[in-house]
Order: structure tokens, then sequence, then C-alpha cells
């Protein structure tokens, strides 16, 4: 897999088509009515669906009951697999502030009074803790996943494909775990380069986040499913299409 391939298609991609860019933006802006949302994620899984098929274009927008159907399955996967990273995070924060509140109770009766190194001391034996576990189970777990809706995008939506844990780990051994990781670090300085536009757009009023919404926004999702498609074809060479 080459690497700067990957990536030069992946940012091309989505600005072959700006007007379907910012219909992605409408949708996600809209979200909170949760249907859009689904729609939302179904056309993402719809542009990994294309791209495995060979297709340059960004698909369109049509058959809106299948994407929203499409978009509850992608949106069950990315659930399941940060399922644990969820679990852990809440319980850490409720034993925080649990910890916090027993601390005020027992400061309170005693008279005296909650000093920044109680705090300190409780947020590092608690939150940071399993925080730091939950994070680093993400860091390792997305990468795996990014594979885990390949195969999901590759037998056409079946739920069950995102969970055949021999199957994933097969393709990631024809990918290579060193090509894996080499394209996840990259995706992640993407990311950050894509949050710090996303910062420097956010100090110009009205327009800035306009553009953050409608353009910034949808532009990297769209980025996101393309290197999926390109990440998980790679286990089947250049020629490979869906």
């Amino acid at each position: 897999m080459d690497i700067g391939d990957v990536i030069s298609d992946s940012l091309r991609y989505p600005s072959s088509d700006w007007i379907k860019v910012v219909i992605l933006g409408v949708l996600f802006i809209i979200s909170f009515f949760i249907i859009p949302l689904f729609l939302a994620m179904g056309y993402i899984f719809r542009v990994i669906k294309a791209s495995l098929a060979g297709v340059e274009e960004l698909p369109s927008f049509d058959e809106w009951g299948e994407m929203f159907i499409d978009g509850i399955k992608l949106f069950l996967v990315y659930l399941i697999y940060s399922l644990p990273a969820i679990i852990i995070g809440v319980f850490s924060i409720i034993s925080l502030w649990s910890s916090i509140w027993s601390l005020t109770y027992v400061t309170q009766m005693s008279g005296n009074t909650i000093t920044p190194e109680m705090v300190v001391s409780l947020f590092g034996g608690t939150a940071l803790v399993g925080l730091v576990v939950a994070g680093i189970y993400a860091l390792i777990i997305y990468p795996i996943m990014a594979v885990a809706i390949g195969n999901l995008a590759y037998y056409n939506g079946e739920l069950s494909a995102a969970f055949r844990f021999g199957e994933i780990f097969s393709t990631i051994s024809l990918i290579g775990w060193v090509d894996l990781i080499i394209w996840y670090i990259v995706i992640i300085l993407i990311g950050i380069a894509i949050g710090f536009i996303t910062s420097i757009l956010g100090i110009i009023p009205i327009l800035g986040w306009i553009i953050i919404i409608f353009i910034v926004y949808p532009y990297s999702y769209l980025f996101y499913a393309r290197a999926i498609a390109w990440l998980y074809s790679s286990a089947f060479g250049e020629e490979y299409t869906a």
C-alpha cells in the first residue's frame, strides 16, 4: 500500500462534488433530529461501498431508506467496538464525582476545607487512570474497527461481517500490521491538521463556522471513509474491486 497515494486520493476525493459535501453537512447540522444523523452515517457507509467497487465519484443521495438502515448498522458497529471505552470512561467519572461528594461531606462534618491536593489525588486515583485505560483501548481498537467497517461494506452491510474477528485479522495480516499502523498514524496526523484548521476558522465570526459545518466536517468524514476503503482493498491488491 502506497500511503502517499492513499492520502492524496482520499484528500482529493471529496472535492469531486462540493454540492454533495454541503448536503452531508446539512444532514450533520440537523442530526439532533436523530434520523438525519443515521442518514449521514448511511451516506458515509455508501461512500466506502462505492469506493470498494472502484467508483471514483461521490455516490448519489438516493434510496434514503436503505441509507438510513446502513447508517444504523454503522452506528451499531461504532457503538459496540467503543463500548468498553465508554463504560470505563463513564465509570471513572462517576467514581470521581462520588469521591468528591464523599470528600465534601466528610470535610463539612469535620470543619475542614477541600484542598487542591485532595482533588488532584482523587482525580489521579480514579478518573485519570480509567480515562487513560479507555484512551489506550480506543487507540488500539479503532484501526481494527476500520478494517471491520471495510468488511461490513464488502459484505454489503451484513452486520455480522463486522464481528468476524478471524476474518478481520486475516485481512489485517494481508494488509500488513506495519502498513496498518502507518495508515493509522497518518490518519491521526491528518485529523490533527483538520482540527487546527477548524480552530483557526472558528475565530472568524459566522463565516468561519459556516465553512466548518458545511465544508470541513463533512469533508473530513468523506476523507476518512475513502481512506478506509483504500486500507481494506489493499489487502487484495491494487486491482481489487468488490
